[in-house]
């Protein structure tokens, strides 16, 4: 047939698309386009992005430039906040355009009420206010039936805000190398500047001031640098519960501040003194730090021998002559120990005494790892004049009250769940805390009884 044989000789020809060798240089485009494109990613693969530069030596140009702008910077960020004249002039505004809720007595205000405060509020005080008029900011607080907001914790929002703003611009301003890290000398700057203006420190001895600043400064840094690498996250640090303690001592000392409350505040004179005072009565050498059997007085004794060599072992830098006894604990160290022991149910507390917990750092405690730890804590309570006790009981107790997720260990995971992680701490390091445990229905009840009379 005609068509065959032209049909055959056009394929035969290579002009067709069947033929073989244009199946072939079309394969060979196709595996040159891949090679070309591995090629190009090979290539920009080698040039790694710069992930360090260099920080301009002191006293350089750069430096200077550098210093320049961010002092420029944290001017204009600190112009734009409220002052307290300006809060002053808000409260006034949201107090007279409000409402008053007849059945709470609450001071409130709807949505059109709070965009006429905003604009109010935008003629005395400035445009600088506008910001915490937003749609957004209404929408974050509780509202009645009726849609309203109350007035007070909105303004509560606003002071809030205007705080720690303010105080991140302070820490800023001293972190040196503008890394979003505060290191220790910056911290207890950061303090220093603030006892004047905070009225239950201003009366404080001028000699006491460097003591009490570093005291200060090791809170900061045990919750808000976990790893240890001698320098605290200012965003960490804004949002720790360890600032709004130290803010506390913004109210005067008469204002039904009691004693109590001093000594619990890590931050108050009274506790820093205490601190102080507890170091310089366990050091008998005065040598500046504490030897494993000086930090043994510490509780009148109560902690067992186990624990305080866990504690250096885990916790207690090597002296510089590497021999074993040269070991002995620094004031920092001591600050560390303290802060641990008188938060053991918070994370941070809990893991600094897990590791001292864990004798063979595994991650877990053991049946056999309870029994070492509290046979110090039994000998000393038979000392004490108590009852005999059967150590299986009391590691049948822990088992029950961690209900940890494996049955044959427990972890730090397991302690931080359970929410009683403090407690089992203390049982196994403190035989006060063992005593508390065993008496807390006791204990419970005579705390009941003052509030009864006083009711």
């Amino acid at each position: 047939m005609h068509w065959v044989r032209n049909l055959r000789r056009f394929i035969g020809s290579g002009a067709g698309l069947g033929s073989e060798a244009l199946m072939e240089l079309e394969t060979k485009r196709i595996l040159l386009d891949i090679f070309k494109d591995k090629q190009q990613k090979s290539a920009e693969a080698g040039s790694i992005p710069s992930f360090y530069k260099k920080k301009p030596e002191e006293g350089s140009i750069s430096h200077r430039v550098h210093r320049l702008a961010k002092y420029r910077f944290l001017k204009k960020q600190s112009d734009l906040l409220l002052n307290a004249d300006d809060l002053d002039a808000m409260w006034v505004c949201l107090r007279e355009n409000c409402v008053i809720d007849d059945a709470t007595g609450a001071e409130k205000m709807n949505y059109e009420d709070f965009c006429h405060i905003a604009s109010v509020c935008t003629e005395q005080i400035g445009p600088k206010c506008r910001r915490f008029f937003s749609p957004s900011n209404f929408m974050k607080f509780e509202k009645d039936e009726s849609g309203r907001i109350a007035i007070l914790p909105f303004y509560l929002y606003v002071m809030r805000t205007v705080s720690l703003t303010q105080a991140r611009i302070d820490m800023s301003e001293l972190d040196e190398d503008s890394d979003g890290f505060l290191q220790s000398h910056e911290m207890e700057a950061y303090i220093r500047g603030l006892i004047p203006n905070l009225a239950q420190l201003r009366d404080m001895p001028a000699a006491f001031i460097q003591m009490y600043c570093r005291i200060a400064a090791r809170k900061f840094f045990f919750f808000c640098d976990p790893h240890r690498r001698g320098k605290a996250c200012i965003k960490k640090v804004l949002l720790s519960n360890c600032l709004q303690e130290l803010m506390e001592l913004h109210q005067e000392s008469e204002e039904e501040v009691t004693d109590t409350e001093q000594a619990e505040n890590w931050f108050s004179l009274t506790s820093a003194q205490r601190i102080c005072d507890m170091f310089l009565a366990l050091d008998k050498d005065m040598n500046g730090s504490l030897s494993k059997q000086e930090l043994q007085e510490y509780a009148d004794g109560t902690l067992t021998e186990i624990f305080i060599e866990r504690v250096f072992d885990e916790h207690v830098r090597r002296g510089k002559t590497g021999g074993g006894n040269s070991r002995e604990m620094d004031f920092e160290s001591f600050l560390d120990f303290v802060l641990a022991l008188e938060n053991k149910d918070t994370p941070e507390g809990l893991t600094y005494l897990f590791r001292c917990l864990d004798l063979n750092g595994r991650g877990f405690l053991t049946t056999a790892d309870i029994h070492s730890l509290f046979r110090d804590v039994h000998q000393k309570w038979i000392e004490g004049g108590n009852y005999e006790l059967c150590i299986d009981d009391v590691r049948d107790e822990i088992w029950d009250m961690v209900k940890p997720a494996d049955p044959l260990k427990i972890t730090l995971a397991d302690l931080l769940t359970c929410k009683q992680g403090g407690t089992v701490a203390s049982m196994l390091i403190d035989v006060r805390g063992f005593w508390a445990h065993d008496n807390r229905e006791n204990l419970l009840q005579e705390e009941e009884e003052p509030e009864e009379e006083q009711s």
